[in-house]
């Protein structure tokens, strides 16, 4: 975690949908400097997250994890993405968009590091 980090947001993302600009499958933001593990079923609601985190809405239309799902015969890749930020918390709201989130982790990030997982 690099020095100075005060919270993270946490993304999803699939470059390769067929809309032309991709499609934000998660993301979760003001999660506090603190977090190390998010358990399984975290973006589900059945898990509680920390106080003040945000889940914000997706492609879906509405907040929360919305699961891998290509059309038939094709393999996507699901980019997911954590980035360390210099606030304790960006000012979005849950119908927050991923390009707002985006927009405000801009000016906010210290560092991000990403994995990508691929899915058919």
């Amino acid at each position: 975690m690099p020095a100075g980090t005060k919270s993270f947001v946490v993304t999803c993302y699939d470059p390769d949908a067929p809309t032309g600009s991709g499609w934000w499958h998660w993301i979760v933001a003001n999660l506090p400097a603190d977090t190390r593990v998010l358990q399984q079923g975290f973006g589900s609601g059945l898990v509680a997250m920390p106080e003040g985190t945000l889940q914000t809405r997706t492609d879906f239309g509405k907040a929360g994890y919305g699961g891998a799902a290509p059309p038939k015969g094709e393999t996507h890749r699901y980019i997911f993405t954590v980035h360390a930020l210099d606030v304790e918390r960006i000012d979005v709201d849950a119908g927050a968009s991923g390009a707002m989130v985006g927009f405000n982790v801009h000016f906010h990030s210290l560092a991000s590091a990403s994995i990508t997982a691929m899915f058919s």
